[in-house]
């Protein structure tokens, strides 16, 4: 399977973000390393229980059903959202007690909305669709927070036909290395606007990858995809449509020493050297 059959399966959550960034390297707290080969038959199955992420987790119109075995903790980890949060806007009293079934905002209520929890489907182990909300507004996900960034600057388009502009203000701290770190790393202020590098969209979200705290990836093309990692909160979702220069996330150091962003681009699943895409300053 090549990189670019895997960007066009978004859906595969973060067992797809494994293969797609399998083997990269960032500064900084550095994780295990996770060997690109495939694994034997001696060590294979024990190899996947191991490096296996979480099942993906997907919400329609900011609510999420929950299933078996699932917990606030692992929830409000698989949506970048803390699960105080989930639990304060959903009414949730004893965080241990979660239904199947039960319906979940996982996102913001709007300001004239109180959030209510959503009373699950008769039957326990059924696993039923969304489940109605009361009220049209409670069921509209919060618009992400307003957040005033300067203009970032675009570099001439490259192969492609792409234009690249810089996800962040600050000082380049590591530069690209194939070998150490398959991308740049960036100074930053936790809660710092992180941009999307150019037009595209979500085709990862979340926390699956070992190493890269809260990551975002984004598919621009058939051919290239960007990754954002080590970011405080997420402010997109799997399947959503970015322009250049919207903000994505908020910066952060999760698995990281300190605040900064690690940012790939990965040219038909290789990965090259941001420098050489983004415009000069």
């Amino acid at each position: 399977m090549n990189w670019t059959q895997i960007g066009n399966r978004r859906a595969a959550g973060a067992l797809f973000v494994v293969l797609l960034l399998a083997g990269c390297t960032t500064t900084g707290v550095r994780p295990a390393p996770i060997v690109e080969r495939t694994p034997t038959a001696a060590s294979g199955a024990a190899n996947e229980a191991v490096s296996a992420p979480p099942t993906a987790r997907e919400a329609r119109d900011g609510i999420y059903v929950v299933q078996k075995g699932d917990t606030l903790r692992e929830i409000g980890t698989a949506f970048g959202r803390d699960p105080r949060d989930i639990a304060r806007w959903n009414n949730i009293d004893d965080p241990n007690k979660l239904v199947i079934g039960q319906g979940l905002r996982v996102v913001p209520p709007p300001e004239t909305a109180v959030a209510t929890p959503v009373t699950p489907t008769t039957g326990a182990q059924s696993r039923p669709l969304i489940p109605p909300v009361a009220g049209a507004a409670a069921a509209t996900p919060a618009p992400p927070p307003s957040v005033t960034a300067p203009a970032p600057p675009v570099a001439a388009p490259a192969d492609g036909g792409l234009a690249w502009a810089w996800p962040l203000a600050g000082k380049v701290v590591e530069r690209f290395d194939e070998k150490r770190n398959k991308g740049i790393d960036i100074s930053a202020r936790e809660g710092d606007p992180v941009l999307a590098a150019g037009d595209g969209s979500v085709v990862y979200s979340g926390s699956g990858l070992r190493g890269y705290g809260n990551l975002v990836i984004v598919k621009h093309s058939d051919e290239f995809i960007s990754a954002y990692a080590h970011n405080r909160q997420i402010l997109v979702k799997q399947g959503q449509a970015v322009k250049r220069g919207q903000p994505i996330a908020e910066a952060g150091k999760t698995e990281s020493a300190a605040p900064k962003l690690h940012f790939e681009i990965r040219r038909g699943g290789k990965p090259v050297d941001p420098l050489q895409y983004l415009p000069p300053r």
